[in-house]
């Protein structure tokens, strides 16, 4: 698929471009603008590339955040890392995504308190290789992608997704899996 470009699209492109080889040196293109708190809790492999506007908050020590190599975001990505959000090698994200591991309070939190008081809970969350994600999805904290998994636009995912699994819905649910017998997805 070719893609052409618009004279301002590829001005902002070339400026992004440079921006991305002066800071960001193994990715290969983070367009502007971006918007990443806790720096330091961030890493990624060669290949990497984003959208506009995309939003990555970590909070805390240490890496919380790690793209494989080739990883590719749309617009308006969004991802929260507290404890940790590992996200595989070739994984493919649409626009306006959102992804974390941090809730505030859980089901033992009273409703009468504000939820920007109540303690900030955490649970990992793990996308395995050569996913693809679809417009707007939600993954919650806890969940775990297997490799080769599709997750269906719009879809909301909590808990585990197995490998090679198209998962859609709210909350979503696996409709077929891969047979590799037959080389063709079966329905569930």
């Amino acid at each position: 698929m070719s893609v052409s470009y618009s004279p301002s699209e590829f001005l902002k492109n070339c400026w992004s471009l440079f921006c991305t080889k002066l800071f960001y040196r193994p990715a290969r293109l983070v367009r502007r603008p971006v918007y990443i708190r806790g720096r330091k809790g961030l890493a990624f492999e060669d290949g990497f590339t984003t959208g506009y506007r995309c939003r990555f908050e970590i909070f805390g020590d240490g890496v919380k955040l790690n793209f494989g190599k080739n990883c590719k975001l749309g617009d308006n990505v969004h991802i929260v890392a507290s404890k940790s959000v590992e996200i595989g090698e070739n994984c493919l994200m649409a626009s306006h995504i959102f992804i974390s591991d941090t809730n505030h309070g859980g089901e033992n939190d009273s409703p009468e308190t504000a939820p920007d008081s109540r303690p900030l809970t955490s649970n990992p969350v793990k996308i395995g290789k050569n996913v693809w994600i679809g417009e707007g999805a939600c993954i919650l904290p806890g969940t775990v992608i297997g490799d080769g998994c599709i997750i269906g636009a719009h879809s909301v995912i909590k808990g585990e997704i197995p490998s090679y699994s198209i998962a859609v819905g709210a909350p979503a649910r696996v409709v077929k899996r891969y047979n590799f017998d037959k080389k063709e997805w079966e329905q569930c």
